[in-house]
Order: C-alpha cells, then structure tokens, then sequence
C-alpha cells in the first residue's frame, strides 16, 4: 500500500461545545484567545488530538481540563471541514457537545488560554473561526434531543427537586411547560425518576427529592 506524502496530512482537532444553567441561564463555556490572528477573541476549547488519541478521548480530556469534570453527558456533533475555518492553514475539526452540573464546576484553563467564562448562548460575543456555527448547531441539537432523550441528568446534581428538573427545561427551551403535565409525565409515564425518600432545605414545605434510575442518555418520550 502507497504511504500519502507529508505534505498531504492534514491536521485534525477536536472542539467542546460545553454548556450548563448558570444563574437561570443557559451557557457555554468559551476561553479567551492569547494569539493571532484571533487575539483576544472567543473560542469553544479545543485543540488538536495527540497521536494516540481518538477524537472521544480528546473531548473528554478537553472536557476534564476546563471544568474537572469526568462524568457527563458528552456526544458527537459533527465534523467541520471547510479549508478557509483556519486562518494559518487547513485543518478538520471533529466538535463534540457536553452538558455539565454548574455547582460542581471550579473553572479553570490553560496557560494557553487568557481567561475562561461561561456566556449565556443568547449574548454571545464574536467568536474566533467557526465556533459560532458550531454554538448554534449545538445549541440546537440540545433543544431538539432535550424532549426525546434522557439528557437533563448531566445539568442535575445527584438529588433534586422536580421543580428544578422543570425549570431546566424551560431555560434550555425558552418557553414555559405546563407544571402538573410535565410532572405527571416524568412521574408516571418515563419511568426515569425515584423518590429518594428525602427533603429539600428550606422552612416552608421542604420539596421532596428525587434522582435518575440511571445517569446515562436513554431514549423516552418526556415532552
């Protein structure tokens, strides 16, 4: 078999679309770009894979490396190939989209990286190459799996109340759910959730606590 020349290899990287609810909101992660040609821009973190990685096992060191995160909720997007996405030279982007629990999340970067923040999706700043087609296709991959998948897992902590199971929702859809519908569906009909046999804080009628059966994606009905 005919070896391709080194001129022909072309470089391959993987980028991280990881979003939370933050104060009511849903975010992205971006870092702040240190050189040109995207000085100061935004970007998804990312980087290219190493030799003995696959992109998957790039995504999640990604993953690991900006939040400390190794369980959650993370999938293929989609391959990025078009020859003009980097500035100083081809190369093909492999993006993944990962959900995380915020109050677990001590943020931190690389010396590569001039800051790191989470941007609510709806106000996001001019993003460096094309991270801000990937955002959005992320963004709308989300929305669209949200109903028919078991997803919301990676955005709660271990126990919670229904109420915030709901109230995630309707940040990541934007729009109000019925609260007895919703309630009865996920209770009885999913077959997703079990009563922990505990209560929220609180001095007005404590909210009973529930978890996932699984913390992993399954496939259900749940709008």
């Amino acid at each position: 078999m005919q070896n391709h020349p080194i001129g022909s290899r072309i470089p391959v990287a993987t980028d991280a679309a990881i979003f939370t609810i933050h104060n009511g909101t849903f975010c992205v992660l971006l870092i702040q770009m240190k050189k040109n040609p995207f000085k100061d821009q935004w970007a998804l973190p990312g980087g290219l894979l190493e030799t003995t990685e696959t992109s998957k096992t790039a995504a999640l060191r990604i993953l690991k490396d900006q939040t400390g995160i190794t369980d959650a909720f993370l999938e293929q997007l989609g391959t990025f190939d078009d020859p003009k996405r980097d500035p100083l030279g081809r190369v093909v982007s492999i993006a993944y989209v990962a959900l995380v629990p915020h109050e677990s999340i001590l943020l931190h970067t690389t010396s590569k990286y001039a800051d790191v923040r989470w941007w609510p999706v709806d106000e996001l700043p001019k993003l460096a190459y094309d991270h801000a087609e990937i955002t959005r296709m992320a963004v709308e991959r989300i929305r669209a799996k949200i109903g028919y998948a078991n997803i919301a897992w990676s955005l709660l902590p271990a126990a919670f109340p229904l109420s915030a199971l709901r109230n995630t929702y309707e940040i990541i859809l934007g729009r109000s759910l019925d609260k007895r519908n919703f309630i009865k569906k996920v209770l009885l009909q999913t077959g997703l959730l079990e009563p922990t046999g505990e209560k929220g804080s609180g001095a007005h009628r404590p909210a009973k606590l529930y978890r996932f059966k699984q913390r992993k994606p399954s496939y259900v009905d749940i709008l």
